[in-house]
């Protein structure tokens, strides 16, 4: 055990006050610690046979690790040691192996921090997750349509990231995303289908409720349609939960043409706590259950976590846009909602899970929306995106 009165140098071969500032020109928030407390967390992630124990692979080794669906896919959420749930194998060596990479001079900072992102409550390394590919920022005109003031930078220093804080770094370019969507309703007409995506913790509630505000006050009626309530029974569906095969499909369509011509809806209702739709197979509503009744509206809000992976419903949409925030504002914001106020989770589970899943949500589920929709708002580069037909919408 490490005492403050005391100053290591060394542990098991490894020289701390050089990794400590090489840590902090990689995480500015370790700047915030004083050097035993960087001990004190870093006792947890030494090996049990010494730090001279880690092996090392090569920059491209690691690369072609963690860019593979197969390292994501061996990563458990909830391993054990007896009754508690510990950190995954895979994700303490890989910390371990960046940690003595860059000690022994075998990585670099630069390239440590444009592959990856340190979280200090972790006190772990998770890779950084590429939305951006070529494609997409070609669908999107090559260029932002705006850029802003890049606020969220002072979050670096931050280990934590509360809604004031998020709220205020986010203001202009939210500002230039809401007169925007409204423009182009009224350049589109109502009624108009819209839908908003992104990771979780990007911050989709609160530009929704701003929106849905912004909207009331310009005189428009709004209302929202949840894909959730159009699913199957769940022991009568496959494993996606999105998908035709999923879903009762034709009273979706069916809906959403209707509604889309100013008619008031009735669609099913799906009870989550038991797993079962107010509709049977055949899409027939079921003695003693009662439809949702939907009003007409200007603005539809269809909510869903995919909502634009089906062609046919694509092209229903008006208006789709990605909400966007890095992952490393995602993970502190996700620890001061989740952690501390919610308290949902199991420390390591909540860790184990955020990087298990990123890299392959990104590719399978927000990549595929980004080469469909209409807009892109990033938040943490400060830039609205937009496809060059809308570009001409706007201008």
């Amino acid at each position: 055990m490490i005492n403050p009165g005391q100053t290591p140098t060394a542990v098991n071969d490894i020289d701390l006050p050089l990794l400590f500032e090489k840590m902090k020109v990689i995480c500015p928030a370790l700047t915030e610690l004083e050097y035993y407390e960087f001990c004190y967390a870093l006792e947890s992630s030494t090996p049990k046979n010494g730090w001279n124990s880690v092996d090392l692979k090569s920059q491209g080794e690691i690369e072609r690790m963690v860019n593979s669906r197969e390292f994501y896919a061996g990563i458990q959420s909830k391993p054990r040691s007896g009754e508690k749930i510990i950190l995954d194998n895979n994700i303490v060596q890989l910390s371990q192996m960046l940690l003595v990479g860059l000690t022994a001079g075998k990585y670099t900072e630069e390239w440590v921090k444009s592959h990856f992102f340190f979280d200090v409550r972790g006190f772990l390394f998770f890779h950084r997750t590429v939305y951006f590919t070529d494609e997409i920022i070609s669908h999107l005109g090559g260029k932002p349509y705006r850029k802003f003031e890049q606020k969220q930078q002072r979050f670096e220093n931050f280990q934590g990231i509360g809604y004031k804080d998020f709220m205020e770094a986010n203001s202009e370019i939210e500002a230039a995303f809401m007169a925007s969507v409204i423009k182009l309703v009224n350049v589109k007409g109502t009624p108009l289908l819209m839908s908003l995506a992104g990771p979780t913790a990007a911050g989709k509630t609160e530009i929704t409720s701003r929106l849905f505000s912004a909207f009331h006050a310009s005189g428009r009626k709004i209302t929202t349609i949840e894909m959730d309530n159009f699913l199957l029974d769940r022991d009568t569906r496959g494993e996606n939960p999105m998908g035709k095969m999923s879903t009762h499909f034709n009273l979706f369509t069916q809906a959403l043409d209707d509604i889309l011509r100013g008619r008031k809806i009735n669609i099913p209702r799906y009870d989550f706590i038991t797993g079962t739709s107010s509709h049977d197979l055949e899409g027939n509503l079921r003695a003693g259950c009662t439809p949702l009744e939907i009003e007409s509206a200007d603005i539809i809000f269809l909510e869903g976590n995919f909502p634009f992976h089906i062609q046919e419903v694509k092209d229903r949409i008006g208006i789709k846009v990605v909400y966007l925030t890095d992952d490393p504002i995602r993970l502190k914001r996700k620890w001061k909602r989740d952690m501390d106020y919610r308290k949902k989770y199991n420390q390591n589970f909540f860790l184990n899970r955020f990087f298990k899943t990123q890299y392959v949500r990104a590719v399978d589920c927000y990549q595929p929306q980004m080469r469909a929709c209409d807009i892109v708002v990033d938040t943490t580069n400060a830039s609205l995106w937009v496809t060059p037909k809308i570009a001409k919408c706007l201008n």
